[in-house]
């Protein structure tokens, strides 16, 4: 038996609207510690993942290792159905092809229940390493989307440039050149914005299709602050800490320098 309740609906749609346009449909791995996913997106150029501690939840059983196999995007429309007030409830029988979510209102007045058909899902756990990065930049993930937004709408290529200084996200596009300089910082203000915090080894400049960090950007709402981690030779990771509750982390590969291929 597997039953799971989020407090309220608000972080179970969040979740799923961080990731459903990465990601169509994926397996949650559940066991008594939690829920963990890791999915590619179709042009094998992304990795999505989730970890959700079994502690973050109101209530949380797993009586045995359990892997529900789910479309992100069905999901996301029966969670239209719910108010974000509204507790969630997922359970799963043993051995069962079909999860039921269960929304409890605030008042508890009204109870709304759907079953949904489980997928068998084939995909191999990639086994993500735990890299040691050159640079590591921590700053308002609100800051963060406004930045991808504001550049993404210049050009398709998004340049990385960290030193001891700041972080230096800039463009080129048809218009010319475009630069943002976010400059470290003791104290940020992780809600508002206003300046980084940067620990690294050596500098670092590196190419990212904005396609991809502007669908990154859709995990805001989860956390005040979003850490970037790079190294020349591995993937950007994106990694947006909900406290107390789990993580949701993008890996990103580099472009090629186009000027120097």
């Amino acid at each position: 038996m597997f039953e799971a309740q989020f407090k309220q609906a608000a972080l179970l749609k969040q979740l799923i609207d961080a990731m459903k346009d990465l990601v169509m449909e994926t397996t949650f791995d559940c066991n008594k510690g939690g829920m963990q996913m890791q999915a590619m997106d179709s042009s094998h150029v992304s990795l999505c993942t989730l970890q959700l501690k079994a502690e973050g939840f109101e209530e949380y059983r797993c009586d045995r290792n359990v892997a529900l196999g789910i479309s992100l995007t069905n999901l996301a429309k029966i969670l239209k159905c719910a108010q974000n007030d509204d507790s969630i409830t997922m359970k799963a029988q043993d051995d069962s092809d079909t999860c039921t979510f269960v929304f409890n209102s605030a008042k508890n007045d009204r109870i709304s229940e759907f079953e949904f058909k489980l997928m068998q899902i084939d995909g191999e756990q990639l086994g993500v390493p735990d890299t040691k990065y050159d640079c590591t930049v921590k700053m308002s993930s609100r800051e963060f989307r406004s930045i991808v937004s504001d550049l993404s709408s210049l050009g398709d290529t998004c340049e990385l440039s960290v030193s001891k200084e700041g972080i230096i996200f800039s463009v080129k596009g048809d218009m010319g050149i475009a630069t943002i300089t976010v400059k470290q910082k003791q104290n940020i203000d992780e809600k508002e914005g206003g300046g980084c915090q940067i620990d690294m080894a050596q500098p670092v400049k590196l190419q990212f299709a904005f396609r991809y960090l502007q669908n990154f950007t859709k995990a805001t709402p989860l956390a005040d602050r979003v850490v970037l981690h790079l190294s020349p030779d591995n993937p950007l990771m994106v990694d947006y800490q909900m406290q107390g509750v789990g993580d949701v982390r993008y890996f990103l590969a580099p472009k090629l320098d186009e000027e120097g291929a």
